[in-house]
């Protein structure tokens, strides 16, 4: 692929709560996609984060299986309106820097409860393919797992497209992987050229098993034909200025506003033009392209706008100066100067991502799966993922010694003193969360900065007081044991609050939940909720109206999401907001199937989770 739009991070993405707006996101992904020769995207990943310092979060949506299942289907639904999709990684992969070798140990229940929900949502939706994952589970590698790829995908989800390894090193043994349900080995020819021919002489595989795989393959390609032949669309609409509208929307709508202080009674977000004759853009990423990781979801766009940038830019009417130099007294004598100053730190590549180059120098077997070097290209390619210099002129994607899991979650310690200097300026102090943004990201920056939109992003994930509050997390496990403890599940277990809970999010305006209907519809496993939304604000704004569920069961997590749906009002309007709220989320994994073991269920519809000012409903099931 070469140039493309590059969109907000899917995390960002997962802020918005709008599953609509997602599938707008995919439609543009495949449209370019397919101008460029593609004819499947492999970047649905919806793997379940349970720790924050996981490397590669980033690309992925959100801590609960319901957010992960509904963008992950919203997203594949969108890019197969031009290409085939590919939902990854399966399963339980969320450890970076272990990826080629640790065990993941997770009971049954647990398993298909909460790892494998958001999964099973994806292919009901109809995704042409799946790739497996490095790591193995229970003690057997995911990429030849008969549990995984043949027990689960086919006989129970009724899966019937074509499965991917995960690249290079995505299987052990050519043959078993093979009979228990990897159809590809992706992206070379490498242990199955080198030792297929054997097995099959030997008879360890069948022809039938090799034919197994080439129908999967083909089937999928046929039901996807009348697709895939359609004529590509012209060149001109990657990076077209409708693809970049759609970036820039996504990234305002992304942004969280955590905290708003007042001055005079007034909030200071959104800034008043009138008011602002000098702001200063400080911090080490004020100036710095972002959109993400370097790794193998990097997307090269032609153009990244930095906030520097959008706010310079789109406030002509200020001095927007810029101080990046990193230097804390240099930061307060800038904002010292200045009617507002906006600090941007946080991570980039070099802090998390893909941790390819390292984990193979920690894991030289791994070099053994590699395919055989043919010509000078693959040696340079061999060199670098081994972690040497390269000894040709190869451009790789690959940054030695770049990205991997987070061994703290704390701010870089000169991030800290830039902040504390600019705070000794002025105590008057907002704080929004914004990921990597994305193409249009410094002008998004700017729209809700000066209330062009609102501030309508929400949440993800929950942000716990203290790191006590997380599961354990050891990123050179050799074997971790996942349970259903994590995020706000384990917060509420623990009896501790949040600092910030799942769901929340400042707005510019203020919304009246009210007239609460739930009704139980047995045939297809959902609660069909019902509410009134009114904006008793002064702005138009975005609410996200949550559902949850108190299932109360021993051993089970005290409140669960169950839906949601976002809709947007201007000031004063009112609309009935329906949201089909799933009962997946509260049933029980017993003896080989999923059961509903409550009579009954309390509903609560909120803007966030645990929100004082809900509503509630008890619903008989």
């Amino acid at each position: 692929m070469g140039s493309s739009t590059a969109f907000p991070i899917a995390m960002a993405r997962g802020a918005t709560w709008d599953i609509d707006l997602e599938r707008r996101v995919g439609n543009t992904i495949g449209l370019e996609g397919k101008a460029q020769g593609a004819n499947l995207f492999a970047g649905v990943c919806i793997n379940l984060p349970r720790h924050p310092a996981w490397g590669r979060i980033q690309e992925t949506y959100g801590e609960d299986p319901i957010l992960l299942g509904e963008f992950g289907t919203a997203l594949t639904q969108g890019v197969q309106n031009h290409l085939m999709a590919c939902v990854k990684h399966f399963a339980l992969n969320s450890i970076e820097n272990a990826r080629f070798r640790v065990d993941v140990q997770v009971d049954e229940d647990v398993f298909h409860e909460v790892y494998l929900a958001h999964f099973r949502k994806v292919i009901e939706a109809g995704a042409a393919s799946v790739m497996s994952s490095y790591n193995s589970v229970n003690g057997e590698w995911a990429g030849q797992s008969r549990l995984l790829l043949t027990d689960i995908l086919r006989d129970q989800w009724n899966f019937t497209g074509f499965v991917m390894s995960d690249f290079i090193f995505g299987l052990r043994n050519a043959a078993v992987s093979l009979k228990n349900g990897l159809d590809i080995e992706a992206p070379f020819a490498q242990q199955r050229a080198i030792h297929l021919n054997d097995a099959l002489r030997s008879g360890e595989i069948s022809w039938a098993d090799i034919d197994k795989a080439a129908i999967n393959i083909l089937r999928t390609n046929l039901e996807f034909g009348s697709l895939l032949v359609q004529e590509a669309p012209d060149e001109s609409v990657v990076f077209c200025e409708e693809h970049r509208q759609l970036a820039r929307e996504v990234a305002g709508r992304s942004m969280v506003l955590l905290k708003n202080d007042f001055i005079n009674g007034n909030p200071v977000l959104p800034l008043k033009l009138e008011a602002l004759s000098r702001m200063a853009v400080v911090g080490r990423l004020a100036n710095k392209p972002n959109t993400g990781d370097k790794g193998s979801s990097q997307v090269f766009s032609p153009t990244i706008v930095t906030p520097y940038q959008g706010l310079k830019s789109e406030i002509p009417s200020a001095d927007v100066v810029l101080e990046d130099s990193d230097n804390p007294e240099a930061a307060r004598e800038a904002a010292k100067k200045a009617d507002a100053a906006v600090v941007i730190v946080g991570y980039d590549a070099g802090d998390e991502g893909e941790y390819v180059v390292p984990s193979l120098q920690n894991d030289p077997c791994l070099s053994e799966l590699f395919p055989p070097t043919r010509n000078p290209d693959d040696e340079d390619m061999l060199s670098i993922v081994q972690g040497k210099p390269a000894r040709g002129k190869q451009e790789s994607a690959l940054e030695v010694g770049a990205g991997g899991d987070r061994r703290s979650l704390r701010l870089r310690p000169r991030d800290v003193q830039v902040i504390s200097a600019v705070a000794s300026v002025n105590s008057h102090i907002i704080v929004v969360l914004v990921c990597a943004v994305g193409t249009l990201g410094g002008y998004a920056l700017a729209d809700v900065f000066l209330g062009r939109v609102d501030a309508g992003g929400r949440l993800p994930f929950s942000i716990p007081k203290d790191e006590s509050h997380l599961p354990e997390l050891d990123i050179e496990a050799s074997t971790i044991k996942y349970d259903r403890w994590y995020g706000h599940a384990l917060l509420y277990k623990l009896g501790v609050d949040a600092a910030f809970p799942l769901g929340y999010g400042l707005s510019y305006t203020k919304f009246r939940p009210r007239n609460l209907e739930c009704v139980y519809l047995a045939g297809r496993g959902i609660i069909k909720v019902a509410l009134d939304v009114e904006n008793i604000g002064l702005r138009s704004g975005h609410h996200v109206a949550q559902v949850y569920g108190y299932p109360k069961m021993a051993e089970f997590p005290h409140r669960v999401l169950l839906g949601f749906g976002s809709v947007y009002l201007q000031s004063r309007e009112s609309k009935r907001v329906c949201i089909e709220a799933s009962l997946r989320p509260i049933g029980r994994w017993v003896n080989g199937k999923f059961c509903l073991l409550v009579s009954s269920v309390e509903i609560e519809v909120a803007g966030h989770s645990g929100n004082k000012e809900a509503i509630r409903k008890v619903c008989k099931l």
